[in-house]
């Protein structure tokens, strides 16, 4: 090994090694053709992430993963190497749109970045990271979803929960809390159906104690 490649991997080490504090991931899936043909989602090593339909969006979607959550998503990043290496695979597919993996720590003189471009990869550690990063999108929309209909379309606020509670019993639902203060709002609000409101509460309950 060359005195800069050892360096380079010395570096490297040094700034991914217990998963920083600072440490920040970035997904990306830009897919014409598709509803949202753009999304992106951010996570910080402490759980905050933001999702986006457009990058240059300047009120995105804040949402909180619980430290179970954060930590899956960052062990998987470091299996992949942060993104350091290809991951693309040799097999010919259909376009299934375009994934960009990015792990960036630090700022300034001391910031470390890597990142990956795809269309499909076989390894399963990717395919995993993929699925929680489309999981956290789903969750997003349907809170966008839920949370419209709530404002502007009452008699499709019972749709907007049972599509919830469809992903919550298919476990596509990532940072759960994040619906609670609709679902209260929901159950408490005589605006809303009886049913939406029974359905709300009970959707609530089961995130604050979710059954054995």
């Amino acid at each position: 090994m060359n005195r800069a490649r050892w360096l380079c991997l010395l570096f490297w080490s040094a700034a991914a090694s217990g998963a920083a504090s600072d440490a920040r991931l970035f997904f990306s899936r830009t897919f014409p053709g598709s509803a949202p043909p753009y999304l992106e989602v951010r996570v910080s090593a402490a759980g905050d992430a933001e999702y986006r339909e457009a990058p240059d969006e300047e009120l995105p979607l804040k949402f909180k993963l619980s430290e179970e959550e954060s930590a899956a998503v960052f062990a998987l990043t470091e299996k992949l190497d942060y993104f350091r290496h290809p991951l693309e695979s040799p097999v010919r597919v259909a376009f299934m749109g375009t994934k960009l993996l990015r792990y960036e720590s630090g700022d300034g003189k001391g910031e470390v970045k890597s990142e990956v471009k795809f269309n499909y990869s076989e390894d399963a550690s990717a395919q995993t990271l993929l699925d929680w990063f489309e999981r956290m999108a789903e969750s997003a929309e349907l809170r966008i979803d839920l949370e419209r209909a709530a404002k502007y379309d009452h008699l499709g606020v019972m749709h907007a929960l049972e599509t919830l509670e469809g992903a919550m019993e298919g476990h596509r639902v990532v940072a759960a809390g994040q619906f609670l203060p609709m679902l209260d709002r929901i159950a408490n609000s005589e605006t809303y159906m009886h049913a939406a409101r029974t359905l709300a509460a009970d959707l609530a309950g089961e995130i604050r104690g979710p059954k054995k």
